[in-house]
């Protein structure tokens, strides 16, 4: 598939072809939709856990780096909400892509190229969670160090403001095409 200007680092939302069914189903009525079943829900606040997990990892090392933190306590919470984002993500993407892509795409052939899309980002995350996973246990290493401390903090906090700004406008997309595809044609289909 050619990916000009799709790509999850180039693209600033999916483009009008792809948002066919958001504009039917704006997102601030997805919630009253009768079609909003509990395991959308289940599923969107799974995307705001990776979004809180970020955000708190993000806190976490600005604190670090203020020193507001004593550096083993970071090291404890970053091993663990670090570990606990990577194992969940590329839980929550393996199962998007076995088991609810190819049949959520098979709804609507207006949005299908939408999920090939989708997948891609899937395996361009992939490359940033390697390098989420570089820094964080680059600055998990040098958590002694006090002259080294300050880099490694630095280089993972960068490194995460990108991932975060990745992910999140992958979220929003895989979002406004899932969602309203599953309030279209409901969740039946789907397998449970």
């Amino acid at each position: 598939m050619d990916m000009t200007g799709l790509a999850l680092e180039e693209r600033d939302g999916l483009p009008d072809p792809l948002r066919v069914l958001v504009k039917e189903y704006p997102r601030e009525g997805w919630a009253a939709h009768e079609n909003f079943a509990s395991m959308v829900k289940f599923w969107l606040d799974r995307h705001m856990m990776f979004r809180k997990l970020m955000g708190m990892m993000r806190e976490e090392t600005e604190a670090l780096l203020d020193a507001r933190i004593a550096p083993e306590v970071y090291g404890q919470k970053l091993s663990r909400m670090g570990g606990m984002f990577v194992q969940e993500l590329h839980g929550h993407h393996q199962i998007e892509d076995i088991h609810y892509f190819p049949v959520l795409q098979r709804q609507d052939d207006r949005v299908a190229r939408g999920f090939e899309i989708l997948d891609h980002d899937h395996h361009s995350i992939d490359g940033h969670l390697n390098a989420f996973v570089e820094n964080a246990n680059g600055a998990l290493k040098v958590l002694d160090n006090g002259d080294r401390l300050k880099d490694g903090a630095g280089r993972f906090h960068s490194g995460l403001e990108t991932l975060e700004g990745f992910l999140n406008r992958h979220l929003i997309d895989e979002e406004e095409l899932v969602v309203p595809v599953i309030l279209k044609y409901g969740a039946d289909a789907l397998p449970h």
